[in-house]
């Protein structure tokens, strides 16, 4: 078998694995969702998105993108599959993940006050960031010993810690909100970062690692080139965050609550459901590209397959939504929130662009290209904020999912030179008509939404849904030979059962 086919083959491999963790998630997630939305409505949603907005971005500031950062590093000392070669590493992260989650905690109860005037307009909400501040030290704890088992690329164990984590924090919430409604949001905020404490202190410990003894100074001192490219990711991640946090202030001093409960609800189709095929695939691609990251051969060939899996799984995935989104939102949602339909629409065919570009953004991660990281960083923040405040501005959540498709074109464009440049990255030929095929599809489902006469829309969107799934699995097939896979499968079944 070929590198490059054994490559497809286990990026299909991990992102099945996850894909299918990943939809019980979403399952979850869409249970949550509707709880919130039956029994405390959009406001209620606007609450809670303010509130989480608030503590990622106190968690990011005082957790200085360890999570993130702990991976590269794990993935580079970690050789020949000896956990020796990483103990002390392992051991670095658990000592400055903790003290970045006392940190942040402390940080939270001691602006209370001010994050409460802040965010909400007055002091009403003090004691609630006084309450969940527990959660910042949970959340970096949690990270924390997940970031080693993704560094150590063990996915099964990490995908039963993420889901049995989110599986008992949904279960716990759900009488919470059917009896205390409104008031069950800060328990159910507080126990679903409980909930993922637990599970991923369950799993980590059944890594064995040999334990060290580590003075204070030795941690700062081998944990500097963590604590480094951490700062330069926190940074990176408080500005997104931060982006987004004005965005729904903006939105909430010019529409109110409820408009800021629609936004919320909407990039949560988007990212959560949408675009979990990133935070999916990324789970293996990120330390597997951090090992590779000083061959730029290597470092083109992953990143061109990962990309090219990503556009012809996501592909589907968008005609899916374009076509059923108006059954979709009422069901995720209720029939209140059919106002983010167009948003949800114009948003989704930037998911297209972006697939690349996340693909190639992690060049700069993986690398430890600090400077232009944080460069690329503020630029491309700015221009996040300035497109979507404007967006709103001129035509409101529809303008949000225009603002939203546009700046990934450009994210895309940026990327695309930035990585050009300093890497001698590029995409082939084959890519490039691949990738214009699948455009056109989306683009083409698109405008089919404006059709009037139903029975007509919904067959040319049925065609259009066929069309893209025969061109993915004829595109997938050309790479790993789907047939040959799954004639292998069958014969290992026959085998075992003859053995049986």
């Amino acid at each position: 078998m070929s590198d490059s086919k054994s490559s497809y083959q286990q990026i299909l491999k991990t992102t099945s694995l996850f894909g299918g963790v990943q939809f019980f998630n979403i399952l979850i997630s869409i249970v949550r969702t509707k709880l919130i939305a039956v029994f405390i409505g959009p406001a209620g949603m606007g609450i809670i998105a303010l509130l989480n907005s608030t503590l990622s971005i106190i968690s990011s500031i005082s957790g200085f993108g360890i999570e993130t950062s702990a991976v590269k590093n794990i993935s580079e000392d970690y050789k020949n599959d000896d956990l020796k070669t990483v103990s002390k590493t392992i051991q670095i992260v658990k000592k400055i993940v903790f003290f970045t989650g006392i940190f942040g905690m402390l940080l939270t109860i001691l602006f209370s006050k001010a994050l409460s005037v802040m965010t909400f307009g007055d002091s009403s909400q003090t004691y609630s960031f006084v309450f969940i501040a527990i959660t910042v030290l949970f959340k970096q704890l949690s990270s924390g010993q997940l970031a080693v088992l993704q560094g150590l690329r063990q996915m099964k164990l990490l995908a039963k810690a993420n889901l049995y984590g989110n599986l008992f924090g949904l279960l716990f919430s759900i009488p919470l909100y059917y009896f205390l409604r409104i008031d069950a949001i800060i328990p159910t905020i507080i126990i679903a970062s409980l909930s993922a404490l637990i599970f991923s202190f369950y799993y980590y410990n059944k890594i064995k690692t040999e334990k060290e003894k580590l003075s204070t100074s030795a941690v700062l001192l081998e944990g500097k080139s963590i604590v480094k490219l951490g700062f330069m990711l926190t940074i990176s991640s408080v500005l997104t965050l931060l982006s987004t946090y004005l965005v729904q202030i903006y939105i909430g001093k010019n529409g109110g609550l409820e408009q800021v409960g629609f936004y919320n609800a909407g990039f949560t189709l988007l990212n959560s459901y949408v675009g979990i095929i990133f935070t999916v695939m990324s789970t293996d691609y990120f330390p597997k590209l951090s090992s590779i990251n000083f061959d730029n051969g290597k470092v083109r060939e992953s990143v061109m397959q990962q990309a090219f899996i990503s556009i012809i799984i996501i592909t589907p995935i968008i005609v899916l939504f374009l076509t059923f989104i108006s059954v979709i939102v009422p069901i995720i949602y209720t029939a209140n929130f059919n106002a983010i339909i167009p948003m949800v629409c114009f948003g989704i065919i930037g998911m297209l662009f972006r697939a690349v570009s996340w693909a190639m953004g992690f060049i700069l991660i993986a690398k430890g290209d600090s400077k232009m990281f944080i460069k690329t960083a503020i630029g491309f923040n700015i221009l996040s904020l300035i497109m979507n405040v404007s967006g709103y501005y001129f035509y409101g959540l529809e303008g949000l999912g225009f603002s939203f498709c546009v700046y990934f074109l450009f994210h895309f464009i940026g990327l695309k030179i930035i990585t050009r440049n300093r890497y001698d990255f590029y995409f082939n030929s084959d890519f490039y008509i691949m990738y214009f095929v699948c455009f056109m599809i989306c683009i083409s489902t698109f405008l089919l939404r404006y059709i009037e006469i139903s029975v007509l829309k919904y067959s040319l969107m049925t065609l259009m849904i066929l069309i893209s799934f025969a061109f993915s699995f004829y595109q997938l097939n050309k790479k790993i030979n789907l047939n040959e896979i799954f004639t292998s499968f069958v014969q290992r079944k026959k085998d075992k059962n003859d053995s049986e």
